[in-house]
């Protein structure tokens, strides 16, 4: 499913990169991790520390682009909406080793989780096919 070649390659590819409007109005860039599929949405969290958090807040407009070894690529893009879900935090940090370090719990106020609405997914290569456009939601 269309779904399936998305969640897909971005767990085979799983560090994606991710754009933001600064607060500055110029564009940034960084490092970024998917978490999970649920309910058809794409997710992903980040502290409400962090500078990228006041990005998303103030301008929820977002892409996040991944390539793959072989040099195909993903180009997701859409608005951030957070989402509150205590259920959907706990799996997130018991399936993320990393997260769990940073976050430890749930519960902690800092962890934010937050999906894609909107969203369009492009998988592109160099073999002359045409790329695969998907709508998520």
């Amino acid at each position: 499913s269309m779904m399936n070649d998305v969640t897909k390659f971005l767990t085979d590819n799983p560090v994606q990169y991710f754009a933001t409007t600064g607060l500055d109005g110029r564009p940034k860039v960084r490092p970024f991790q998917f978490m999970t599929e649920h309910d058809g949405k794409l997710f992903f969290c980040t502290s409400n520390q962090k500078e990228v958090f006041k990005e998303i807040t103030q301008s929820p407009e977002v892409e996040v682009c991944v390539s793959s070894p072989s040099f195909a690529w993903l180009r997701l893009s859409g608005k951030v909406k957070f989402y509150s879900s205590k259920e959907l935090k706990t799996k997130i940090i018991e399936s993320s080793p990393l997260v769990k370090s940073i976050y430890h719990d749930a519960c902690n106020p800092q962890f934010e989780i937050f999906y894609l609405e909107n969203c369009t997914a492009v998988i592109a290569d160099f073999s002359g096919n045409a790329p695969r456009k998907y709508t998520l939601s």
